[in-house]
């Protein structure tokens, strides 16, 4: 039995930042899925595109926040004592991502009709791997 910890936490320590970052992006993903059907589901109307687009940003609101603080101390563990410019920076980087969730959902929902539930969740997915990317490549770069 201790063998098989000792081997998981070899292979943890080993994929920690990428581990860590599935496990924020699963945490991240619940908040921002539950802020969306909040609004869709009490008064917002996902039929209409523009009231899909507000449901959409500010699920996008509330997650990115989280997402920050998570990243920021849990996944990518930052010390830096620039906390406002690393925010921008993490703040610009998840616009790029909400512009291609906002277009997906455009595209999935209003032309395609595909259940806009069905729909938030393939974004999802796309968008959490490009918001690792952007992370890891502009906002919390070892230097």
């Amino acid at each position: 039995m201790k063998s098989l910890y000792n081997k998981l936490f070899k292979y943890y320590r080993k994929y920690e930042e990428i581990i860590n970052y599935l496990i924020a992006g699963v945490l991240t993903t619940i908040v921002s899925l539950c802020v969306y059907y909040l609004c869709v589901l009490t008064f917002l109307n996902p039929n209409n595109a523009a009231e899909l687009q507000i449901a959409n940003i500010l699920s996008w609101i509330c997650a990115v926040t989280f997402a920050y603080v998570i990243n920021r101390k849990f996944v990518f563990k930052s010390k830096t004592n620039k906390k406002i410019k690393e925010a921008t920076s993490f703040y610009t980087s998840r616009i790029t991502t909400l512009l291609m969730d906002m277009l997906t959902m455009f595209i999935l929902v209003s032309v395609l009709h595909i259940n806009d539930k069905i729909a938030k969740l393939i974004v999802q997915v796309i968008v959490t791997i490009a918001n690792y990317i952007l992370s890891k490549l502009f906002v919390f770069k070892k230097l």
